[in-house]
This record gives structure tokens, sequence and C-alpha cells, in this order.
């Protein structure tokens, strides 16, 4: 995490650098203007010291969720193994096919977004059904419990 933290505000400070290039260089480029703040190009000038500001917050909130957790993860140990950074995700079940019917609801909802609007509603029962389905697949038939 601290590696990350570092090239993110390296990454910041790079953007903040090439914003400064950026805006003398327009500046020295259009010397037929007279006035030096007309020569500024403002949105490539604002677009690259938003993209430094941006990347700085990345960087600020990584180096917040480092000191926060307090240690080195397992990633960032050279000494440590697959298994000390494998968590416990959840219970999934192989045999479902409720996420199918779910990508099927999606793909009529799309469908009918990009082609006919009659095709929406119809999506939009197929993802009510799937979702219910999906969330109460425990309590009924074969794998109640």
């Amino acid at each position: 995490m601290r590696t990350n933290t570092g090239l993110w505000w390296l990454l910041s400070a790079f953007f903040l650098l090439m914003a400064v290039v950026y805006s003398i260089w327009n500046v020295v480029a259009h010397t037929d203007i007279p006035e030096w703040y007309h020569r500024i190009e403002w949105v490539g000038s604002v677009a690259l010291l938003f993209t430094a500001f941006m990347s700085a917050l990345i960087a600020f909130y990584m180096s917040r969720v480092h000191r926060a957790q307090r240690g080195e993860l397992p990633e960032d140990m050279l000494t440590a193994d697959i298994d000390d950074g494998d968590p416990e995700l959840g219970e999934f079940s192989p045999w479902s096919w409720w996420p199918i019917v779910l990508a099927a609801a999606a793909a009529f909802g799309i469908l009918g977004l990009a082609v006919g609007v009659w095709l929406f509603p119809i999506g939009l029962a197929i993802f009510v059904v799937a979702i219910v389905g999906w969330v109460y697949e425990y309590y009924r038939g074969h794998f109640a419990r």
C-alpha cells in the first residue's frame, strides 16, 4: 500500500508539472496575442490541474487507509505466502441458475432501450423474478435450510 501511495503522489506531481509546462508552452507559442492570459489554452490547463488534484485525492485516501490499518498487508510483504492474503469471500451457489436469468433480464432491458421500448418492461419483470429467486433460493426446494 505504501508503494501505491508513492506512485499516486508521483503521478499527481507529474500532472501538476505538465499543467505548468502546458500553460507556459501556450503562452510562449502564441506571441501574436498581446495579453498573456488570453494566450493560455484553458481547457487543457484546467483538465491537467484537475487530474493532478484527483490523483492527489487518491494518494491521500490511500495513505489514510494505510495508516488506519496499522501495518503492512500481506501483498506488501516479500516473505508472505499466497494464503496469507486469502480472505473468506462468502458463500456462493455453484448450481444456481439465477445469475443467468438476471443476465437475460439485463439483456432484455438494454435491448428494450436500444430497439423497442416495449421490451424494457418485460426485462424489468424478468429482473424482479430473478432477483427474488436468487435471494430466496435457500428458503425453498432441495437446498432449503
